[in-house]
């Protein structure tokens, strides 16, 4: 189960840093690839409007 970034992004751009396996790329609001996504939450760990979330 990969996570997925909801709407309530406010590209900071913090839980890109913090992914270990690069699956979060820039948009209009980041997006998780769910190909490459561990579920391993470190990017819900980090973000500061709790935007990603478990699918």
């Amino acid at each position: 189960m990969a996570y997925f970034i909801t709407e309530d992004c406010i590209a900071c751009g913090v839980c890109a840093a913090e992914c270990p396996v690069e699956a979060i790329s820039e948009g209009d609001i980041y997006v998780i690839d769910p190909d490459l996504c561990t579920d391993c939450g470190a990017c819900a760990d980090v973000c500061p409007v709790d935007a990603p979330q478990p699918k």
